[in-house]
């Protein structure tokens, strides 16, 4: 493998691994990226600190979590790259003088960094680190939704943010989600998170899934976006083509990061 990664680029591979193995070994690492043992434990210890894996003899494993979601900071890091990239092309959709939903996926974030100095654009949002992320942005006001926070998520969600939604024009709505669909549309893991989601799009003219390729026929706990309400998808170019085709068939513009778009505009 290649030695010149980065500590950082090495260790969201090695969540990578983690996350679609369960288990990792020191001697598998070390051979899959050509360092040392020394270096794979080091990696090991940083990521066992903030709360990504636990420890093993010659190993480790995820962290048993009571909760069905995985920690933000370990999803972050999952398909970093797609994400990046699918954030990027979706914040060229963001128009000055808009009034834009932001949930609190972690490809939302992406999103967020990518919303450069605008002119009297408003994003409401329900995440805590989206807020950061754009706090001081130039010609961006930031709105939060007020409510119940959510640790796992650093989220707020409940009855108390939904009076928020109804004071401002909404164009345009930017969701991640836990699984896409045909039948079921956008779903997530918990009912908290689904309520307020149901919520936020309904508030949106128009709705936009980001959702990298490995949300792609999987489906989570319950729906917060029918596919109906779906207007644009941004997803990867490992996005299953024959799925990519019945959504444009059904009117929903893709646009796949990197490529030309598909379909027409909704």
């Amino acid at each position: 493998m290649n030695e010149s990664l980065f500590a950082p680029e090495r260790q969201s591979q090695i969540i990578n691994l983690l996350q679609s193995q369960g288990r990792v070994s020191v001697s598998s690492l070390s051979d899959h990226f050509g360092v040392s043992t020394v270096t794979i434990r080091n990696d090991l210890t940083e990521l066992e600190r903030r709360g990504d894996l636990v420890r093993t003899h010659g190993g480790a494993i995820l962290p048993d979590r009571d909760d069905v979601e995985l920690a933000f900071s370990l999803r972050s890091q999952l398909h970093s790259a797609q994400k990046a990239s699918i954030g990027a092309a979706a914040a060229e959709l963001i128009g000055d003088g808009e009034a834009i939903v932001l949930d609190a996926s972690t490809t939302t974030l992406q999103v967020s960094r990518h919303i450069g100095p605008r002119q009297e654009l408003t994003v409401i949002t329900n995440s805590l680190i989206v807020a950061y992320e754009l706090n001081g942005v130039e010609g961006v006001t930031v709105v939060m939704t007020g409510g119940i926070l959510r640790p796992v998520s650093y989220s707020l969600v409940g009855d108390m943010g939904t009076s928020v939604l109804t004071r401002f024009h909404i164009s345009k709505g930017f969701f991640g989600a836990k699984g896409l669909t045909l039948e079921e549309g956008l779903t997530d893991a918990d009912s908290f998170e689904v309520e307020f989601k149901r919520t936020m799009v309904a508030a949106c003219k128009k709705v936009i899934a980001v959702v990298d390729a490995s949300k792609w026929g999987q489906v989570a706990t319950a729906s917060f976006a029918s596919p109906e309400q779906i207007d644009h998808v941004f997803t990867d170019e490992s996005a299953p083509q024959g799925m990519v085709r019945e959504l444009v068939d059904r009117g929903i513009r893709v646009h796949i990061a990197g490529t030309s778009d598909q379909g027409t505009d909704a």
